[in-house]
């Protein structure tokens, strides 16, 4: 018999957890130190850690195994519960503090951090993005909804029949003259709000996105409060509400609809800052209709950093279960002479090194573009906010610039990080086999929950056609009028250098030239410079109709490009030498992989890389840089600093027992004395009924037929 230790065996086991082990007592660097770079800084990520260890211990917000088994009603109830909780953290904390909460709790509760942020960020957003500074004051520290408290409000822009082309919503706001209201309609069923969190039974109040009518004359979408609910929480006269029923994931909110039959608002509960009618009638409309949208920014930026986090978790979880899993023999071993030589390790084959670390690198690469889109925001928005409230004609046009080069980058790392995040969670599943289907493992749960990120608050698809049009116009303007493009974008101020005569001029030819981050990111310059100029020049013979899948890769490229530029920026800054060889190298990974492999049909046609040279790259550098990355492997991921209660997978613990953890987590899940089923009479009905002939009570055997024959 083996040694007893927590149970009795009659063999020795597999021992995964002395595999992490070993791997984690060679780590190269001390990961705390490597999480200051990934949170931006050494007090940014010991809040991270201090928000973390609150939250393992709250008895309420804490996650745990329980999560993957709760029906429907269950997640809306304990969502609920977790809300009124997360409420109390609010009053006591700065809002900064408090958004760092929410970006946590949308790793393991997603559906919690999304039915809070709908109030906090898309409601609120949209009051700050579109109402005046009174009216914001009025209605998010007034009312408290900032707090959680008095009232609660949802964003109804999505309808029945219109999702993405916002422009074409059709629900009304007329406005009354006599009254001095506004009347707020459904017309017809399209133009039902559809998917609005918090509308079935949470709000009291909603930010509806309607037509504008002053004397008949539509002026578009513009932006009002509209309450839903009164203080004992019942529908006001003309307001219907339901519940779109269950969903894919993020069963925890109650996503509903809205009809609005006739409803009255005060002329005032429109949102002002920009668009404005007067008493008389009169309107005034924004310098630029787009910052109407700016509500959305938040969460666009919001689900750069939530992917960069899950990302991290997800690349976590098959990680260390392929440190610790061993399969089959490698071909080494096969041939070895010695006795009882170990199977190999998942992440020892090269294959399995090629399936996960580039999803290691990209964790690292995103959250330095996350960081900077998040800065970037609040400090346009406060611009912008100080240039309207003192009248600053000139701050706010360098302010709408500024907007503008932000809807490019916010919009282009949205649609292409939850891509990516979604495409994270759905590879590593794959990694880790049959484990990987279990729902305690993570990935069921997170996958359904993400996924939505893919199409709400913009369809990634069509924001790449979004994303991508204003670049074409750009290089169009370029082209015809010698326009100068500031902001992220003005690197296709030199397009005429790389068309034309120049168009076949290769740009990255040596494995060299591949390794320079700097050469790299200039590469995709060129590749959008030349895609961007060939579909400019299709627009030119037909319509932008025509060009929209290329509109989505340039979105995807310049997506990257922002990353990566942004994470050589923050590695060069980096004030721990020591570290800095190791990241170059996640960096030189993701440009490789996630980057010239993934778009190396674009980076051949364009002349930008050989055919030999993206020969090599497969064949040669990958690998060699695969090979180099994995020995600091659990390195890596320790420095996400994401505890268990995070992670909240059997697999995926910091202990690497993946065996023992799974096994112990699926008997208390699933306790083995509940050895028959609820639905048992079923199957015992099935498998113990009598015969056929018993049941045709013998009228149809042999003997039956000789009696009835006579």
């Amino acid at each position: 018999m083996a040694y007893t230790t927590n149970t009795v065996s009659s063999a020795a086991g597999p021992d995964p957890k002395s595999l992490l082990a070993k791997e984690r007592a060679t780590n190269a660097w001390d990961p705390v130190k490597m999480h200051y770079f990934l949170e931006g800084s050494a007090e940014k990520a010991e809040m991270i850690k201090s928000l973390t260890q609150q939250m393992e211990r709250d008895p309420i917000l804490a996650a745990d195994y329980n999560y993957y088994d709760l029906t429907k009603e269950q997640q809306r109830q304990l969502t609920a519960e977790k809300i009124s909780r997360v409420a109390r953290y609010i009053e006591v904390e700065s809002f900064q503090d408090f958004n760092r909460r929410l970006s946590l709790i949308g790793v393991f509760d997603p559906q919690v951090s999304t039915r809070i942020g709908v109030n906090l960020g898309l409601f609120i957003s949209c009051l700050r993005g579109n109402g005046t500074f009174d009216q914001l004051q009025y209605w998010a520290l007034g009312k408290n909804t900032a707090y959680i408290r008095g009232i609660y409000g949802c964003f109804a822009m999505t309808e029945l029949a219109h999702g993405s082309n916002v422009m074409g919503l059709e629900t009304t706001a007329t406005f009354d003259r006599e009254t001095d209201e506004f009347v707020i309609n459904t017309p017809h069923i399209g133009a039902t709000k559809w998917w609005i969190g918090g509308a079935a039974h949470s709000a009291t109040h909603s930010t509806v996105y309607a037509r504008l009518i002053v004397d008949g004359e539509d002026y578009g979408v513009k932006t009002f409060v509209v309450p839903l609910r009164d203080s004992n929480h019942d529908l006001t006269p003309g307001v219907t509400v339901g519940d779109i029923g269950a969903k894919m994931g993020r069963d925890g909110i109650d996503n509903g609809w809205i009809q609005f039959s006739s409803v009255r608002i005060p002329r005032y509960f429109m949102l002002q800052k920009f668009c404005k009618v007067s008493r008389e009638g009169d309107v005034v409309l924004p310098p630029l209709e787009q910052l109407s949208y700016s509500a959305l920014l938040g969460g666009r930026v919001m689900m750069v950093l939530d992917s960069y986090r899950m990302i991290a978790r997800m690349s976590t979880i098959a990680l260390r279960y392929a440190i610790g899993r061993r399969q089959f023999k490698s071909q080494a071993a096969e041939e070895s002479e010695e006795d009882n030589v170990p199977e190999t390790q998942l992440l020892d084959y090269p294959l399995h090194q090629r399936r996960l670390l580039p999803f290691l690198a990209a964790a690292y690469v995103v959250s330095a573009g996350a960081l900077k889109v998040e800065r970037t925001i609040e400090e346009t928005l406060n611009e912008l906010d100080d240039a309207v409230d003192s009248n600053d004609e000139d701050g706010i046009l360098k302010s709408i610039d500024a907007m503008k080069s932000l809807f490019i980058d916010s919009g282009a790392l949205k649609a292409t990080c939850t891509w990516l995040a979604a495409e994270t969670i759905d590879q590593c599943r794959q990694a880790c086999g049959g484990h990987g289907y279990s729902s305690y493992n993570g990935f069921g749960k997170a996958y359904n929950d993400w996924v939505v990120q893919c199409t709400w608050e913009g369809d990634n698809n069509v924001l790449g056609i979004n994303i991508g049009k204003p670049i074409v116009k750009h290089v169009l303007n370029v082209i015809d009028n010698g326009k100068v493009v500031k902001g992220s974008s003005a690197f296709l101020t030199h397009t005429k250098d790389f068309i034309g005569a120049n168009a076949k001029k290769t740009y990255l030819n040596s494995l060299a030239d591949v390794g320079d981050l700097k050469k790299l990111i200039k590469a995709i310059e060129v590749a959008i410079i030349r895609l961007t100029y060939e579909a400019s020049e299709t627009q030119r013979k037909t319509s932008f109709d025509y060009i929209g899948a290329e509109m989505v890769n340039i979105t995807k490229l310049k997506a990257h490009h922002y990353l990566l530029e942004e994470y050589l920026r923050r590695v060069e800054e980096f004030d721990d030498a020591s570290l800095k060889p190791y990241l170059i190298l996640l960096g030189k990974l993701y440009g490789a992989s996630i980057v010239l492999d993934k778009f190396s049909g674009i980076f051949l046609t364009f002349n930008v890389i050989s055919t030999e040279l993206v020969g090599k790259l497969s064949a040669e550098y990958i690998p060699k840089l695969l090979a180099e990355i994995r020995p600091h492997t659990v390195a890596f991921t320790d420095s996400f600093q994401q505890s268990d209660m995070i992670i909240n997978s059997a697999i995926g613990k910091f202990d690497g027992d993946i065996y023992e953890n799974y096994f112990s987590i699926v008997k208390a899940q699933n306790p083995p004395r509940a050895h028959k089923a609820p639905y048992s009479a079923a199957l015992e009905a099935m498998l113990n009924r009598p015969s056929l002939d018993e049941r045709d009570r013998f009228d149809k055997t042999h003997e039956a037929a000789e009696t009835l024959s006579k």
